[in-house]
């Protein structure tokens, strides 16, 4: 059986800036890459969270049927947003603890609709730390920022 991974990022020159966002798509059968895809884009006005956010949306619109997938990314605010934080805005009005009405609530909504057509594992690595396919979606989201600069 295929195994899937996608290593995400976003990036932004100025918060808010000029964003982009990349991914790496991974399909592997017995520990070896038998498929790779690469995807990316940018925005002219857009915050690094956004980008953070629009990576892992993009990633599962990519998807094509209903896939077991493991997003790896380096924001732990996409990690533990959709993993921990979400149940509580939504039961809260989409409010934070703090009562402020939650950012990106639209992007929140969109992922987890997409997350719920699949099946979504989350891992959290630390960013520029040496992991080659999360530097390849950081340089992809860089790339991006510099085309529409």
């Amino acid at each position: 059986m295929y195994k899937f991974k996608a290593y995400t990022d976003g990036a932004c020159s100025g918060n808010p800036g000029v964003g982009g966002w990349g991914a790496v798509l991974l399909a592997e059968k017995n520990k070896k890459i038998i498929k790779r895809k690469e995807i990316s884009g940018g925005l002219v006005d857009t915050t690094n969270n956004q980008m953070e956010l629009i990576a892992a949306i993009e990633t599962l619109k990519a998807l094509k049927k209903y896939t077991e997938i493991c997003i790896i990314t380096d924001s732990n605010y996409v990690k533990k947003g959709i993993t921990e934080w979400l149940p509580s805005w939504k039961k809260n009005n989409w409010k934070t603890s703090s009562k402020k009405d939650v950012k990106n609530r639209k992007l929140w909504e969109e992922l987890e609709e997409l997350v719920n057509r699949n099946k979504v594992d989350w891992l959290w690595v630390k960013g520029h730390a040496g992991n080659i396919e999360n530097e390849r979606a950081d340089f992809l989201a860089r790339e991006e920022i510099n085309k529409i600069k």
